[in-house]
This record gives C-alpha cells, structure tokens and sequence, in this order.
C-alpha cells in the first residue's frame, strides 16, 4: 500500500549523502521525555490518534511517511507530516492539547539513507557520517537533525528506510 512522501527535489547526490530541496509542508507534532529509541514509541499513539479522528472534526487524515524525530530542548519532538492537500486552515485541529501543527517551509536539507534496526547507535553513526560529509562539501548546518523512519515496525529490519536529514544553509 502506497503512502504519500514528503515531496523533494534531489539537488546533488554523492554516494548515498544527497542534497535535497524540500516543498513546504505541515507537520502534526507531539513532544515527548524519553531516550531517543523510546520517543518514537511514546509519540506515535498520541499522533496516530490525530490522524484517526480524535481532533475537532473527528475526520480522519491519511498516514503520511516519513516519521520525523528531533531533539527538543532535552526532549524529543516526533512528528507526522500531513498530506499536501491540507493547508493549516484546512486541517482539523487537534484535540490533544500535547498534539500541535507546525507550518515548515522550503528548505534544503543534507540527506543520508540507511536500512536496518532503528537504534540510538546506528542513528549516531550515520548522523556523523552526514556531519562530516556536510563540512567535507563547506556547507552551513541550519538546523537540528531529523531521524526520519518510513516504514511501520514489523517491516523486516533489511527493508526498512531510514534518513537523517539536516537542514543546510543555500550557498
């Protein structure tokens, strides 16, 4: 079953690092305590519980990919983008307080991709890799990174996508 992505433009790709140019978009949010592999889990039914209806309209609004998780002044924010035919007028509002949207606009962002297990270790190592690829390439972080995971958990472990992406400044 396919599910909308968030909508980009590759603008260089190096190995597996790229550079993307990101469409504006909507985030649904929630901030979350927690280590960075329990955040995901603490979040998403409070999320998934937006979509499903549990907001002001009680319409349901379709899973979007990737989940995004960044950190948040010594907490996690985890987020669901909405689908790109929501505007922050047309989205239902939330009805958990602990939920919010958050308009993002274009941006570039430095991309590396990865499969397998979503842990802390794996997340560091690849958010290193990007660092250094980032200063390799002279560009200006702009931005806290995102881990970005696009599959459900009982997707196998060799399957699944995962990116960080950290926003960099426009030379």
């Amino acid at each position: 079953m396919a599910i909308e992505e968030a909508t980009y433009k590759v603008v260089e790709t190096d190995g597996r690092f790229e550079t993307r140019d990101y469409a504006p978009h909507i985030l649904a949010e929630t901030v979350v305590d927690g280590s960075l592999e329990d955040a995901g889990n603490s979040a998403f039914g409070r999320l998934f519980q937006y979509i499903s209806g549990e907001n002001q309209t009680h319409g349901k609004v379709a899973m979007t990919a990737p989940v995004g998780q960044q950190p948040a002044q010594e907490k996690w924010a985890v987020s669901f983008m909405m689908p790109a035919t929501y505007t922050l007028g047309t989205l239902p509002a939330p009805a958990d307080p602990k939920v919010t949207l958050r308009p993002i606009p274009a941006r570039r962002v430095a991309a590396v991709r990865y499969s397998g297990f979503w842990s802390q270790a794996r997340y560091l190592k690849f958010k290193a890799e990007l660092e250094s690829w980032i200063g390799a390439k002279g560009l200006t972080v702009a931005g806290d990174p995102i881990w970005a995971r696009y599959n459900p958990p009982f997707t196998p472990w060799f399957l699944r996508r995962n990116e960080i992406l950290i926003p960099v400044n426009i030379k």
